[in-house]
């Protein structure tokens, strides 16, 4: 098992996380639940679980959850009156997990989606200093990119996890911490299959039907990719097209 063994030859930490929120644009829309699990390699190259988040995120007064985010997530207003802390505490508290002098990748699947909102929320963190506070000093993998490059449509998490037969190990349940428990098993399981992981760091796939989803990310190189109905050669994979093209 390669146990992503080339990430953490090249990065100090590697952060998996996911957000549930109120809508799709990250710009008037708000995170309402940010979970991650920060991963090292211990000395024995064992991986460790270093920190570990899940926050449930009030809203500005008078907002509240649409109908069709509480029916899809199980989150609803009084939750979030009971459980959820000021965005500013989830803010500084993802920072500081983010945060390390040996580099860190960030892991999401439909990573453009999550990224967006976490640089919204972060760029309103006030009173709060961090070397490194956001995500600009950070790389980024995305899983659903090297996803579509192994495997047929459809390419939620779900259908992730079930294509490696992780069901009894993780659940997919809309909720932010069991999606990140998921990602990271996902992940070691695309490592095992194809140890290609490290090509596709800051290489997001797009629909070429609807194209880019909200802002382009700095150092993010964006290409077309299209359905397979089949695992990607590596010749072919989007990362060896994208250098193939440069």
């Amino acid at each position: 098992m390669n146990n992503l063994r080339d990430i953490f030859q090249r990065y100090e930490a590697a952060v998996f996380f996911d957000t549930e929120t109120t809508g799709l644009d990250a710009k008037s829309c708000r995170i309402i639940e940010l979970a991650a699990i920060r991963i090292e390699k211990a000395t024995d190259g064992s991986l460790i679980e270093t920190d570990r988040a899940d926050m449930f995120i009030k809203l500005p007064e008078g907002e509240k959850i649409p109908d069709k985010i509480v029916e899809l997530t199980g989150i609803t207003d009084e939750r979030l009156a009971a459980e959820g802390i000021p965005e500013g505490n989830a803010a500084a508290a993802f920072a500081k997990m983010i945060y390390s002098t040996g580099g860190t990748l960030l892991v999401a699947h439909n990573a453009q989606f999550d990224l967006l909102f976490v640089r919204e929320m972060l760029g309103r963190l006030t009173n709060f200093s961090i070397n490194g506070a956001g995500i600009s000093r950070c790389d980024y993998l995305d899983s659903l990119t090297v996803y579509k490059d192994r495997r047929a449509y459809p390419h939620k998490l779900a259908n992730a996890i079930a294509a490696y037969k992780l069901e009894d190990k993780v659940k997919n349940s809309h909720r932010a911490i069991d999606d990140v428990e998921a990602l990271l098993e996902v992940c070691k399981a695309m490592d095992n299959e194809r140890a290609d992981l490290l090509s596709y760091v800051n290489v997001f796939g797009y629909n070429p039907k609807y194209g880019v989803t909200g802002d382009r990310l700095p150092r993010v190189t964006y290409w077309p990719q299209h359905f397979n109905d089949y695992m990607q050669s590596p010749r072919y994979t989007l990362p060896a097209r994208v250098k193939r093209r440069r």
